[in-house]
């Protein structure tokens, strides 16, 4: 029986936007998907002119979401588009993602899922009245060897989890930051279009979901302290947060984007009474697993001592790199399975809950820095 591909459309994401060639690839990786149209910039020339580039037809691709909704619901079902990637700036998350949901597409979102807490609740009251499938693009949850970190904690590998420490550095936005009028003129450090947070929001909401997947609990409570670096300045860029989680464990979760020399520095430690997991995004392919009497042991992707969900989201033998791309075509292979109505791996693709928790941790990160740093719990 033929593969029926999923008819996708774009918010976002075109021209030159790392985001958006990132999304496309890893739409095309399982064969899936079909690009079908959308809106790729706010300029509708540069939107066709993009489209054009793509080889879309032109009568899919809209001057703005509000049309495109409106336009592709008049289809028949087996011509409109069905899933939606939102690949635009933070503040167009909730009023694009509600009105998807509101017309029955499916979502696939950008984090953070929104600029604040309430807008993700209000989003997710929409998702749960709906048979529809909402993905938060975690990208670093498709690596094959988060995939087998999360299974070894769950099956018990290392033991009772007693500490997790997760680093997310970056040092993109220090040429920025340290010029006025450079740094008042990215769209990162402007909070109406970014939301309370900068760093938190970006990189450290990543940290914070890599922990609470790993670890196999939630974070309950947090303390953090921020930094701003100038007083004119009015967004995180630095960030070190203390955590407890409801299994007991503690931890840290230290971000920042002004971490001078460091390229995309995601790490992840966790540690149980028996044993240790460490994985580092940088180098993806090898998974480090410690012990008190053994030496350490070094697991490699797409081996047959991997658990299922690890070789599944390999796709090529062992010695082979594999990368970022790969680890955003593994969720959207996940969601579209959930789509179809397939099995999948409730690790497979992040969802709303996770977008939800993820707009939870930024704003109470940023109310117990404002607060003195003090303790503050998770919903």
């Amino acid at each position: 029986m033929p593969n029926k591909k999923i008819r996708l459309g774009i918010l976002g994401g075109g021209g030159d936007s790392l985001i958006g060639v990132l999304h496309r690839i890893a739409s095309s990786m399982h064969d899936n998907y079909e690009i079908v149209g959308g809106v790729f910039n706010p300029e509708h020339e540069e939107s066709l002119k993009f489209a054009r580039h793509l080889g879309l037809d032109e009568s899919r691709v809209y001057k703005d979401y509000e049309t495109f909704i409106n336009e592709e619901i008049k289809l028949d079902s087996e011509k409109r588009i069905e899933v939606v990637s939102v690949l635009t700036p933070n503040f167009l998350h909730f009023p694009m993602a509600k009105m998807l949901l509101e017309n029955n597409f499916h979502v696939i979102c950008e984090k953070p899922l929104t600029t604040t807490y309430a807008e993700a609740k209000e989003l997710f009251k929409i998702k749960e009245s709906k048979d529809l499938v909402f993905a938060v693009t975690y990208t670093y949850t498709g690596y094959p060897m988060v995939r087998q970190m999360t299974k070894m904690v769950a099956n018990g590998e290392i033991g009772k989890v007693h500490k997790v420490d997760a680093q997310y550095l970056q040092g993109w936005l220090n040429p920025v930051v340290h010029d006025k009028e450079k740094r008042s003129s990215t769209w990162r450090l402007n909070p109406k279009v970014s939301g309370i947070s900068c760093c938190v929001g970006d990189i450290g909401t990543h940290a914070f979901n890599m922990v609470e997947l790993v670890a196999g609990s939630n974070v309950k409570k947090i303390l953090s302290h921020l930094n701003n670096l100038y007083d004119d300045n009015p967004m995180d860029v630095d960030a070190n947060i203390l955590i407890q989680l409801e299994n007991g464990a503690n931890g840290t979760i230290r971000s920042s984007q002004i971490a001078t020399g460091e390229e995309n520095n995601l790490r992840i430690s966790i540690y149980g009474d028996k044993g240790g997991l460490k994985w580092e995004q940088e180098n993806p392919n090898y998974l480090y697993h410690l012990s008190d009497n053994e030496p350490m042991r070094v697991l490699k992707t797409a081996h047959p001592y991997n658990y299922d969900i690890s070789n599944i989201s390999t796709k090529i033998p062992p010695g082979h790199p594999e990368g970022i791309f790969d680890s955003m075509g593994n969720i959207y292979n996940g969601v579209a399975k959930a789509i179809k109505k397939q099995k999948f791996d409730s690790v497979e693709f992040p969802s709303i809950d996770e977008g939800v928790r993820g707009m939870d941790f930024i704003e109470k990160a940023v109310k117990s820095h404002q607060s003195g740093n003090i303790w503050m719990n998770l919903d």
